[in-house]
Order: C-alpha cells, then structure tokens, then sequence
C-alpha cells in the first residue's frame, strides 16, 4: 500500500527548501534563460505531481488537514513556477 502521508511529507520537506533556494537561484545575476526555462520546468512538473498526490489523497479519503496540507503544497510551486516565469519573462524584454 502506498504511504500517501509519508510521499507528502517528504514532498512538503523539498518543497520547503525549494521556497528558500528558488528566489536566490532567481535573484543571481549569473542565471542563464536556458537554466530558468528548465526551472521553470521543473517547478511546473512539482506543481503538477502535487496535484495528483492531493487528488489521491481526497480519493483515498484522508482527513481535509492533510488535504489542505497537499493544497498548499500545490499553491508553493505553482507560486515557484510564476516567479519563474515572470524572471523569464523580464529576460526576454
């Protein structure tokens, strides 16, 4: 059987440090477009995987606080993917 709980701690764990290490990796001068683009990416599959995992969470009729821990989970990268997309837009201008 899956451990629903464990896959959203460990994800909630990582997406933490992402929250931390995304805008430093944004802010620095040196970033490429080429190696925002594959953030931007990355962020956007995380967000995705995480709304899955709150999906099967809700399938498998887990309690609404881990539900909302998913949803918050979900909103952190897809706020990581904006902020992303946003620094690859003003690249391009």
């Amino acid at each position: 059987m899956t451990d629903w709980i464990g896959i959203l701690k460990e994800q909630t764990a990582n997406g933490d440090q992402m929250a931390r290490e995304v805008p430093k990796m944004l802010a620095s001068p040196d970033i490429s477009e080429a190696q925002v683009k594959t953030l931007f990416a990355a962020l956007e599959n995380q967000a995705d995987f995480a709304e899955k995992l709150r999906l099967a969470l809700e399938k498998f009729g887990h309690d609404f606080s881990i539900i909302k821990a998913a949803e918050r989970l979900e909103e952190r990268y897809a706020d990581l993917a904006a902020s992303a997309a946003e620094k690859l837009k003003a690249m391009r201008k």
